[in-house]
């Protein structure tokens, strides 16, 4: 049996749905599931967040989805959290393809899901951002410049597209400090390295993601509309 969850689902064709799934030690896959009807349907397991056991057949790109079962309850995150969730789902649908692979990130996505399950901070997002445009080859590196020199934490810099970080005088809104980067590659970003870390990743995830907006994104911001409104 394989093991998964859903990232995206949308109709087909009678009762059945095309599922966007990331598939421990596949990667991104996508199959055919048929919901069925009464006690035997599947729709209430076939939902995001929801660990899955199943077996996949065929030959082709489209497989067929069949045998499955809950591996285990639903990761417990909702409200905004589940903002956050979707922003995940929608970033592997977005920048892996089935031909990709990334067989990987299956553990990296379960794994943040439960740390946002515990308590949600913005630095789950970029530690998941940071493994997936590793795994895409799109993360430049972060302990060393250009020149092979290494970054330092008092020092600002500049990403050069395709070619990694240099150093730059001062802060601006483009340069990084090398505290923040090194943070990153590290895994202990602080909030004081929150703004900068997600708009270096918003400009390393742009070339992947292209103009269409991310829908998790409005939801987020549709959000904080409302709550600002009160």
């Amino acid at each position: 049996m394989l093991r998964g969850y859903v990232l995206h689902t949308r109709p087909f064709r009678d009762s059945s749905v095309i599922v966007n799934m990331l598939v421990d030690g596949q990667g991104r896959v996508d199959c055919v599931a048929r919901l069925g009807s009464g006690k035997t349907s599947i729709k209430s397991i076939l939902q995001p967040f929801q660990p899955l056991i199943f077996e996949l057949s065929g030959r082709s790109g489209l497989k067929n989805l069949i045998q499955l079962e809950a591996g285990s309850p639903a990761v417990p995150i909702s409200g905004e959290v589940s903002f956050a969730g979707f922003y995940l789902n929608e970033l592997l649908v977005r920048c892996i393809s089935v031909d990709h692979g990334a067989e990987q990130l299956f553990f990296v996505y379960h794994k943040t899901l439960m740390a946002m399950a515990g308590g949600f901070c913005q630095s789950q997002l970029r530690y998941f951002e940071l493994s997936l445009l590793q795994e895409i080859g799109l993360m430049p590196t972060l302990h060393v410049d250009t020149s092979q020199d290494a970054i330092e934490a008092d020092y600002y810099y500049r990403l050069l597209p395709d070619e990694g970080f240099v150093s730059a005088l001062g802060p601006k809104t483009t340069h990084y400090r090398g505290e923040m980067l090194l943070s990153l590659q590290s895994h202990c970003l602080q909030p004081e390295h929150f703004t900068q870390a997600k708009h270096l990743m918003r400009s390393l995830l742009a070339p992947c993601l292209g103009d269409k907006p991310l829908k998790s994104r409005a939801l987020f911001k549709h959000k904080a509309k409302s709550q600002y409104a009160r």
